[in-house]
């Protein structure tokens, strides 16, 4: 039987003619119908993947030029583009709406021979950090199908964690990727804001989003992350920045060339919040520990501001989506309702009632709140001076050291349905990965601890913007390391 451990062995593999492109494929496709329980995919390409894999075994016959990620078997949240496929970012307000282009990093994907396997469950319009606020039904953790596994990038999550895909494209506006790897177990990376196109990305708060991967080995995550990354014409905010070989940077021979990261900070105030669970708190505290003694320079600072990043996120975050989704009207695509209606306006409320579900309604209520004449200068204002201050500290920081650690989530993955009762006890889960995003970091949740209740937990990995080679290195090193 077809196991998947890296792109590197399976690439191995298909040299050795040992499998070929089609029986992965093959495998992949009766997984996801052994685990259909998991409710992982909205949809599977079934009979696309079949073709471009046999077209790939043919080219691989022929001794053409194979591409980076040739035959790599990839899923992709229902938030990104892929031309004439369906894409809904898990909304009825956009059912039966159909792509009519590629997002630039899928395309880059295709270019260097992947294969999309299917379009991945999420939290409606990626908000959410539970899988639970889908249109279509929550997303189930593979170790517990009691508990979440996470949100928004839950079934992209899901799908490396179960072996329903060999990589998962997600996107993290404020820990969408790096709370659900937490919760499930497996590598989540947050690329710096601009070091992946945005374009084809279905906008939540667009100076927040960004692209992220699910990978089970840091080696694919930095292959993945050098094929995606660079310029593109469609998107003004991505970096022109030249994108480093990341998987020949972080080899053991490339490391020895360079200086790894020696000074690590981590604020204080993370390790002894009120609401982190104590066991995480005690093993994060020993890693620390260990960390020194193997001579990196370990030293804690203070964090003042660490109250005040979850409301400054959900003020600005809220404010430009409510901006970003008032295209979705029922005028010019996606869902309309069918009831009589008096006049525009009376279109417009019902079919957005009809349509988005209850998070999302309650976050463009928030945002159009907060941009109003009457509370722009208490709230949106003053939320931007805050993002400017956590910009100044963090450029402060990265003077003096190389890397922030913290936990990724205050606890483990919790039970289905334990929080849907209060909005505030769920937007407190993301306290430690809204920062990244808020001054457009990389950060990186690799899956270092298990708890005693069985359930994995990670380590959030910070590095300055576009210091994704130091990230990467560090987080590898880290791993070869885990026990």
């Amino acid at each position: 039987m077809f196991r998947f451990t890296s792109i590197k062995d399976y690439h191995t593999a298909l040299n050795a003619a040992h499998t070929t492109c089609v029986q992965v494929v093959k495998y992949y496709l009766d997984q996801i119908t052994a685990h259909a329980n998991l409710n992982v995919y909205l949809e599977v390409f079934s009979k696309e993947a079949l073709a471009q894999a046999a077209i790939l075994d043919a080219a691989a016959k022929q001794g053409k030029r194979l591409g980076k990620l040739h035959g790599v078997v990839i899923g992709i949240k229902d938030v990104l583009s892929y031309k004439g496929h369906a894409v809904s970012a898990a909304s009825k307000i956009l059912e039966n709406y159909t792509a009519v282009y590629t997002a630039t990093a899928i395309q880059k994907l295709l270019d260097e021979g992947a294969i999309i396997i299917g379009r991945q469950n999420c939290d409606e319009f990626a908000m959410g950090s539970s899988n639970e606020n889908s249109a279509y039904g929550p997303v189930k953790n593979a170790i517990d199908i009691s508990k979440v596994p996470g949100g928004s990038s839950g079934g992209s999550a899901v799908a490396v964690q179960a072996g329903l895909s060999m990589i998962s494209i997600g996107s993290d506006t404020g820990g969408s990727v790096r709370q659900p790897a937490d919760f499930c177990g497996v590598v989540g990376l947050k690329p710096s804001y601009g070091r992946i196109s945005r374009y084809g990305l279905i906008a939540y708060a667009s100076s927040f989003d960004q692209i992220g991967i699910f990978s089970k080995t840091i080696e694919d995550a930095a292959l993945v992350l050098e094929v995606m990354a660079g310029e593109d014409e469609f998107d003004s905010t991505v970096s022109s920045k030249p994108v480093p070989p990341y998987s020949k940077l972080i080899e053991r021979k490339e490391i020895e060339k360079t200086t790894s990261p020696k000074k690590v900070a981590y604020f204080k105030e993370t390790l002894f919040h009120p609401g982190l669970d104590p066991e995480i708190k005690t093993k994060i505290e020993s890693y620390l520990n260990d960390l020194t003694a193997k001579g990196y320079i370990v030293e804690a600072i203070d964090f003042s501001l660490l109250s005040y990043l979850v409301p400054t996120y959900y003020v600005l975050t809220t404010a430009e989506a409510s901006s970003n989704l008032s295209r979705f009207d029922g005028i010019k695509f996606g869902h309309r309702t069918k009831q009589s209606i008096a006049d525009l306006n009376d279109l417009y409320k019902k079919t957005r009632t009809e349509g988005f579900g209850e998070e999302v309604q309650r976050r463009i209520l928030l945002g159009s709140f907060v941009l109003s004449a009457g509370y722009f200068d208490a709230y949106f204002t003053k939320a931007q001076q805050v993002r400017q201050k956590l910009v100044d500290l963090t450029s402060a920081v990265f003077s003096k050291y190389d890397l922030i650690l913290s936990p990724t989530v205050p606890t483990t993955a919790f039970g289905l349905g334990e929080h849907n009762h209060s909005a505030t006890e769920m937007f407190l889960a993301d306290i430690y990965t809204v920062y990244a995003n808020l001054v457009g970091i990389p950060a990186i949740s690799i899956p270092l601890f298990t708890h005693s209740n069985g359930m994995p937990f990670g380590l959030q990995v910070m590095s300055a913007s576009f210091n994704e080679a130091g990230l990467l290195s560090f987080s590898k090193e880290q791993m070869n390391n885990k026990v």
